[in-house]
């Protein structure tokens, strides 16, 4: 075995353990200790001072009917979710259209030709252990809309920066997908990006928290997978890319993305959330699966932890069991224009953000 595949298979082992810690509530890899834990939190307090200004405090309220040219279209318009942080928010941006959000209402509305209900429960600063509350005001709180169809839950990152243990961490995030897939939802996880790409932040922190981060990402694949959902890489994507033209993707705090940053991770995530519903193009999932590959799920997890917008799924369908999966390199999709407007619903307000 060279060492690039050893150490592959090291990194699938932690997440292994990870996940298995977080599903039967006991121990597992946890914070840095000793010298180094105390440089890395003076490290973020730094940065957190720098990346702290700049963006606006309130988002755009999102919420509401995207795609509302296919109104006549037969059907109910279909129900999407957004859980997660201010990355699911869309913190930074000033119009409802830029926010990841719309971004994917209106693309999942122009492939399927069908209005699309967008609801949001996302809140800027939230932690995994926010999903709870999140998932309960999206299927309790009275005035809301039915159950959605497809929920996408972006979220990692502050438990990175809070130093929650990553066992932890997964365990609230399996709790919320187990929830959301018990009531019958699709579920799309957006993994936790790589803080590594963040501009203000210095040696070491940048090493450690792209190997913290991209250890979470791997170990909430897993969890997310072998619950029946799907999840999409963003650590990578949000790394090289972000990395290579920070002016550009980043936005004004220089640690949330700008709305061409928020538009690159859409567009890495439409079309698993389009294959999701059933409504990706017959000869793009012929592209997806000759670009596919049937590996063990902690090894899948571990590749797609490191490559940009990779998707990860249960390989059941192929008539294998659990923990197969299947790592999918999808060919990203441009989003339409955005649109003029859209029809906001009378209904119960989100937590403001």
């Amino acid at each position: 075995m060279d060492g690039r595949r050893e150490a592959a298979m090291s990194r699938a082992r932690v997440a292994r353990r990870i996940a298995t810690a977080a599903a039967y509530g006991s121990g597992g890899p946890r914070r840095l200790g000793g010298a180094a834990a105390g440089l890395v939190l003076t490290e973020m307090r730094y940065a957190r001072w720098r990346v702290g200004k700049g963006a606006d405090e309130d988002p755009p309220v999102a919420e509401g009917i995207y795609g509302t040219a296919f109104a006549a279209s037969p059907g109910p318009p279909w129900r999407l979710a957004m859980l997660g942080d201010s990355t699911a928010v869309g913190l930074g941006v000033r119009r409802a259209g830029q926010t990841p959000g719309a971004l994917l209402a209106s693309g999942l509305a122009a492939v399927a030709e069908r209005p699309v209900e967008l609801h949001s429960v996302a809140l800027s600063g939230a932690e995994s252990s926010d999903l709870e509350r999140q998932v309960s005001l999206l299927l309790t709180e009275p005035g809301r809309a039915p159950v959605p169809d497809v929920c996408v839950i972006i979220i990692g990152a502050n438990d990175i920066t809070g130093r929650v243990s990553p066992a932890r961490s997964v365990k609230y995030l399996a709790e919320a997908v187990a929830r959301l897939r018990t009531a019958g939802c699709q579920v799309i996880v957006g993994t936790c990006p790589d803080l590594g790409s963040v501009e203000p932040v210095g040696q070491p922190l940048r090493w450690i928290a792209r190997r913290l981060c991209r250890r979470l990402a791997a170990a909430q694949t897993i969890a997310v997978v072998e619950l029946g959902g799907r999840t999409v890489s963003l650590g990578a994507l949000l790394g090289p890319e972000f990395a290579a033209n920070p002016r550009e993707l980043f936005g004004p705090d220089r640690y949330h993305p700008s709305p061409e940053g928020y538009a690159t991770a859409a567009m890495a995530l439409l079309p698993t959330l389009c294959d999701a519903v059933a409504v990706w193009p017959v000869e793009e999932r012929g592209e997806a699966r000759r670009r596919e590959r049937l590996l063990p799920v902690a090894e899948a997890a571990v590749a797609a932890a490191a490559e940009s917008g990779t998707e990860v799924s249960a390989a059941g369908t192929l008539g294998r069991r659990a923990p197969w999966a299947l790592l999918r390199r999808r060919r990203r999709r441009p989003l339409p224009e955005e649109e003029g407007g859209h029809q906001d619903r009378e209904m119960s307000p989100s937590p403001s953000p």
